[in-house]
């Protein structure tokens, strides 16, 4: 019985682990999008600050001196914490300059608090009870704050009564991924990712009750840009054409 809850256990997590990568690959039309255009525009970099520090939480986490026998968690967040620093170094390069500043000092932030944690909890604390309940416990906050970071956008979303700069596949593998894990959490209770990943489903579900609410206001916006430019396009080409014959009646 034991032997086929591991199996399970193990079937599971391998889904958490795809649900993530999906997650951390989700924005990628987002960063296709400012690469084309050399600007953040409106989009904002919480979630990924969020999930960088999150993720280097959780590879913590997830190494033998600290929590044995984490594998599948060791493996996906590394992975995320390498995707993470390509979408932050193109934020960094296509915000404005003001902000980025601001932004390159809480990268640094974010970096000197995981490598302190992670000298102090190696160095200090000697089993591994002790440190993974102290990593955990730091890692839960982590995650409730990469689940809760696409709400940033919350303000803009309701002011605009639009949903373009709050991208839907980002909201839906957040909830799947909290799903995924927090099936991995129950199977053999790992109160640290039960308890992140359970509030990171009600989170999840929250961005995309207000991505429905919002999502024909947004197409409508859409339609009604789409329409302007057209009509703005077919001026232009009826002036350009006016001018043209003018001055071919003028050459006559």
């Amino acid at each position: 019985m034991a032997f086929n809850k591991e199996i399970a256990r193990f079937a599971i997590g391998v889904i958490g682990n795809i649900t993530s990568l999906i997650l951390f690959l989700s924005p990628l039309p987002t960063f296709i999008r400012i690469w084309k255009k050399k600007s953040v525009e409106q989009f904002s970099p919480v979630p990924y600050l969020a999930t960088f520090i999150n993720c280097g939480l959780w590879v913590l986490y997830g190494i033998p001196l600290v929590h044995p026998h984490s594998i599948l968690i060791l493996t996906i967040d590394g992975t995320g914490l390498a995707i993470e620093v390509v979408y932050l170094a193109l934020f960094l390069l296509y915000s404005e300059r003001k902000e980025r500043m601001k932004f390159f000092l809480i990268i640094v932030g974010e970096i000197i608090f995981l490598a302190s944690l992670a000298v102090l909890v190696l160095t200090l604390v000697q089993t591994h009870k002790k440190r993974s309940t102290i990593v955990g416990s730091i890692c839960m906050a982590g995650n409730i704050l990469m689940y809760a970071s696409p709400l940033v956008v919350t303000k803009l979303v309701m002011r605009s009564k639009s949903v373009e700069f709050m991208p839907f596949v980002l909201s839906l593998f957040s909830f799947l991924n909290a799903v995924s894990w927090t099936t991995y959490a129950l199977i053999r209770l790992d109160a640290f990712i039960l308890a992140s990943n359970s509030m990171g489903i009600g989170l999840g579900l929250a961005q995309l009750l207000l991505y429905a609410w919002y999502y024909k206001s947004t197409e409508r916006q859409n339609a009604e840009r789409q329409a302007q430019g057209e009509l703005g396009l077919a001026e232009k080409t009826g002036s350009g054409v006016a001018q043209k014959k003018t001055s071919n009646d003028a050459r006559v």
